[in-house]
């Protein structure tokens, strides 16, 4: 196909950059936005020349992707209607709010030969994008991502709004089934936990201790991983990147003995990237790197480490 003919349902923060995403690529027509809330879906509309729906099941017969930004609660319905009519859907983290809808939608994209991708940014930032080659059976992970309060998708805790992305990127990385969890986290300005600090045990071995906050003064996005004869510090923010390596096996007697490289990627626009790579599978291109089954994985853990805080 030519041209995808391309809508967004939800039109809130993050469907506006949807919107506007699917409107700049050149292969994709954005035809239409689905909103309940008919005077901001109107106006945004409006701004971009297309169609304003106050139903998302209007979408079908009409267009041949979708991107799913609504509040999660809403996720497996939406999805369900699209991919049954066999419409391809690009769909916010977190997927759904549990594992037995995320293994539905799975299934059903499966059965219908559809397109089912995840958004989960992160993995199309440059500093990790860089790395993932020489990460080798990492040992230990530990990530922070802190950010100040922002006053949207409250409607799930910090660990299926934050954390979920470095879950996601330490099982690309580790490549091992969860065997255990130890959490805590606190509810501070919400009713959600704000913050929230989770060690996570791998069948292989590795271990990786990850926190995130809601309530912070500033923004900090980094990874540490830990492998042998190696440790890769990334600034995921700043999109920069530093790897330490051994020289030789024998011990490191000074810093001489260490290879130290430092990486700086340009700044980029990941949704864009996500957008585009999303439309690409859809043509017929590779499939996506996050494909439902492995957005069900990052779900399964947050929601693993969601009910330990609770216990």
């Amino acid at each position: 196909m030519d041209q995808i003919r391309t809508a967004v349902v939800g039109v809130g923060h993050m469907g506006r950059w949807h919107a506007d995403k699917f409107a700049a690529l050149k292969n994709s027509h954005l035809v239409a936005l689905a909103d309940q809330d008919g005077d901001r879906c109107r106006q945004l509309a409006s701004e971009f020349g297309v169609d304003a729906l106050n139903d998302y099941r209007d979408l079908i017969g009409q267009v041949d992707a979708v991107s799913i930004a609504t509040p999660t609660a809403s996720h497996f319905d939406i999805a369900h209607a699209l991919l049954d009519s066999g419409i391809h859907v690009l769909i916010e983290k977190p997927m759904t709010s549990t594992v037995e809808q995320a293994r539905e939608l799975v299934e059903l994209a499966s059965g219908k030969n559809v397109v089912l991708q995840v958004g989960h940014l992160e993995r199309f930032n440059p500093a990790i994008a860089g790395l993932t080659k020489q990460v080798d059976n990492p040992q230990f992970i530990e990530s922070h991502r802190i950010s100040p309060y922002k006053p949207r998708s409250l409607d799930v805790s910090v660990v299926l709004d934050l954390m979920i992305h470095d879950i996601d990127l330490i099982h690309s990385l580790v490549r091992s089934p969860m065997a255990q969890v130890e959490a805590t986290g606190k509810e501070i300005i919400t009713d959600n936990f704000d913050i929230a600090n989770a060690r996570i045990r791998f069948e292989n071995g590795c271990v990786a201790n990850v926190t995130s906050s809601r309530i912070s003064f500033k923004t900090e996005h980094k990874l540490r991983i830990f492998q042998s004869n190696a440790y890769f510090s990334i600034d995921l923010f700043n999109k920069k990147a530093t790897s330490y390596h051994k020289k030789s096996e024998g011990p490191i007697r000074s810093p001489m003995d260490i290879k130290i490289s430092k990486s700086s990627a340009k700044k980029s626009d990941a949704l864009l990237v996500q957008s585009e790579a999303f439309l690409a599978s859809v043509a017929g291109g590779p499939p996506p790197v996050v494909n439902g089954r492995i957005g069900m994985e990052a779900l399964e853990t947050a929601l693993a480490i969601t009910e330990a805080i609770r216990h």
